[in-house]
């Protein structure tokens, strides 16, 4: 929206319809101390029923205070219009631990999931943070990362907003005293969030579909077991975080439905990296990266074959996952139970 927009906007549409699509604008009030102000009306409406005195408190007038709100909308409009979106992350190539090149230049595009394999200690935790950083041959790998097939500038590189990346560590712990809704309610607000209110919803019910044990809004954020943070951040994530690009290191530890996670964020045009041990999930992904003695090895786009040793795959995952639940409720474990002959 050009600057002439905004203050055809500010003129003449009621503030109350201007704070419902720019919720921030009420900061903008709170801050001049103008809590009084009629949300009814249009800006200089409303400021012809407060005090003069009320107004020149911080040295401004009617025309001011209309010019200051203008710029107030004009950038934080950029800032909630600006979804970071890319097209692709392309890694430039460095070497292993031992010096030895690596895989040249490798492309992934949006909407694409790619899992990191390879033995503990190999380095996919290492890849992950070469693209956290956007790397640009200043880690110990000597790999670079482009966007859309370009250097990325170092404004964008060190941008604060941390728009571009976006990583679900193993370990999420909240230490901050707030319900599910208010830290929702939180990041909405801090995101510049379109229909917060909708949004949040559709957060707290994606994170409840994803934990394996259902929770509340007005659950405590520090009462959360592990995988249900990691649900709920997933979800943040998938709704609310306008980054393109999503990291993931061993989500299968999360005790989540794992596989429905990264369809959840892949879906959101996102670029989606994981870190796995996992058969399933690393089949399911459209290509992985092998990873050998920390440089990247080769890479794999997932076969037909390979897509067709899911259904087997799935199977004994949901073995594992029976046995697991017994287990979870006290129940003793026989062949019949591993074999799926018992009804739990």
């Amino acid at each position: 929206m050009t600057a002439e927009k905004y203050l055809e906007m500010a003129i003449a549409a009621p503030l109350h319809k201007i704070i419902a699509e720019h919720p921030i604008c009420r900061d903008f009030f709170m801050n001049l101390r103008l809590t009084n102000i009629d949300f009814n009306l249009p800006l200089m409406q409303a400021l012809d029923n407060i005090a003069e005195d009320d107004i020149s408190e911080f040295g401004l007038d009617k025309g001011m205070i209309l010019r200051e709100f203008c710029q107030f909308l004009e950038t934080f409009g950029k800032v909630a219009s600006d979804d970071a979106a890319i097209r692709s992350l392309t890694i430039i190539g460095g070497h292993g631990k031992s010096g030895e090149a690596e895989i040249e230049q490798w492309t992934a595009s949006v909407g694409e999931i790619i899992s990191i394999v390879g033995p503990t200690g190999a380095g996919k935790s290492r890849l992950l943070a070469d693209i956290e950083c956007l790397a640009d041959g200043d880690t110990p790998t000597g790999r670079r990362i482009h966007i859309d097939g370009k250097e990325i500038s170092d404004e964008r590189r060190f941008d604060m907003e941390g728009k571009l990346v976006a990583q679900l560590s193993q370990n999420m712990n909240f230490v901050m005293d707030l319900t599910v809704k208010e830290f929702l309610g939180m990041h909405a607000s801090s995101r510049l969030t379109r229909d917060a209110e909708n949004t949040i919803v559709k957060c707290f019910e994606c994170a409840n579909e994803l934990a394996g044990e259902k929770f509340l809004l007005d659950t405590k954020v520090t009462q959360l077991s592990g995988g249900q943070s990691r649900a709920l951040m997933i979800a943040d994530t998938a709704y609310m975080s306008s980054s393109p690009v999503v990291l993931i290191d061993e989500i299968e530890n999360a005790g989540i439905d794992r596989r429905q996670a990264i369809q959840i964020l892949a879906q959101k045009e996102k670029i989606v990296f994981i870190s796995t041990h996992d058969p399933l999930l690393a089949l399911s992904a459209d290509k992985r990266i092998v990873i050998k003695n920390g440089g990247i090895s080769r890479i794999i786009e997932t076969s037909a074959e390979e897509k067709g040793c899911l259904g087997a795959i799935e199977k004994l995952d949901a073995t594992l996952y029976r046995l697991r639940t017994c287990l979870r409720h006290g129940q003793e474990i026989s062949m019949d139970t591993v074999k799926g002959e018992e009804q739990q």
